[in-house]
């Protein structure tokens, strides 16, 4: 299987090298983006590029077939470091740490979560699809929290389905930028690919709907305005909470992507923690809540705030 990118270059990105364009559209490092030409998977306007080092214009057409990770499944790794929730014979319930990539990709070939998750449950590398064995939703590498694997094939499918429904209740902890007018609301807008910043998701006209429930929990004046929320994803889109805080004016701390890099308060990665998972079990049907305190960095950091 491969993951393929299909995109207009935009005209910020004219006069670059092939080799960086495929870095940053692929998320991927400089020199798999090097593999990437010389395996002949990147064209320019349906010519197969030869070389990296080429020049690319605005307006250009550039096609991407990403291979993943091989279909022989991912190798055991005992040294993955992650905590777990809940557990039984069907289901994981994984309190992930920030830092750690949820399943290989491009650029992330091993130490992944499900690297660690088939070294402690071997047969969840029979479940779901090779590259990502027991997967149905992730976390982004800089966020922390609950994560559903499925150790059985009919769980996976089961969980699957709930996630295309919307059905499981995922709550997140986030510290945002400035103060709300209200104390609570909702962001309805669709998120795609970011035209300005090609790496990055924003609200597009184009993108897939998305919406994203917010509560104000606590607001706080020093160093700088902050709002600690409750946020509740209504749809599952890459960095939705993320981007659509952004979109409204108030960025989570600590996002450099997003605008929340600003200075007054330090964090080096963004304050989002998925902490509430409710679902229906998808073998007994009885509902599963698993909850996680925020890990040292966020509750360290809410202390210092006044």
């Amino acid at each position: 299987m491969t993951t393929t990118i299909d995109e207009v270059i935009p005209e910020g990105l004219a006069g670059e090298r092939l080799d960086r364009v495929v870095a940053m559209l692929g998320d991927v490092s400089r020199s798999a983006a090097s593999r990437l030409v010389s395996d002949s998977v990147v064209s320019l306007d349906g010519v197969t590029a030869d070389s990296g080092s080429v020049r690319v214009a605005g307006g250009q057409r550039i096609r991407i077939d990403i291979p993943d990770a091989p279909a022989t499944g991912v190798e055991p790794d005992p040294s993955v470091v992650f905590e777990v929730a809940y557990e039984d014979q069907h289901i994981v319930v994984v309190d992930k740490p920030a830092g750690l990539v949820v399943h290989p990709g491009a650029g992330h070939s091993d130490a992944t979560l499900v690297n660690g998750i088939v070294a402690r449950y071997p047969e969840v590398a029979a479940v779901g699809e090779p590259h990502r064995p027991g997967v149905v939703h992730r976390l982004d590498r800089g966020t922390s929290g609950l994560l559903v694997i499925a150790r059985t094939q009919a769980a996976h499918e089961a969980l699957v389905r709930q996630m295309g429904n919307h059905e499981p209740e995922r709550i997140y902890a986030a510290l945002a930028w400035g103060t709300f007018d209200t104390d609570s609301g909702v962001v309805e807008a669709p998120i795609g690919r970011s035209n300005r910043h090609p790496t990055r998701m924003a609200v597009v006209q184009s993108g897939r709907p998305a919406v994203t429930h917010y509560r104000v929990e606590q607001k706080f004046t020093d160093p700088k305005p902050t709002t600690l929320l409750t946020c509740r994803l209504e749809t599952g889109r890459t960095h939705q909470i993320r981007v659509h805080l952004s979109a409204i004016g108030h960025p989570v701390v600590g996002d450099r992507d997003y605008g929340g890099g600003r200075p007054g308060i330090q964090l080096a990665r963004p304050f989002l923690h998925a902490r509430r998972l409710s679902l229906e079990h998808p073998v007994t049907g009885e509902s599963v809540h698993v909850e996680s305190d925020l890990p040292e960095d966020l509750s360290s950091l809410l202390a210092q705030l006044a």
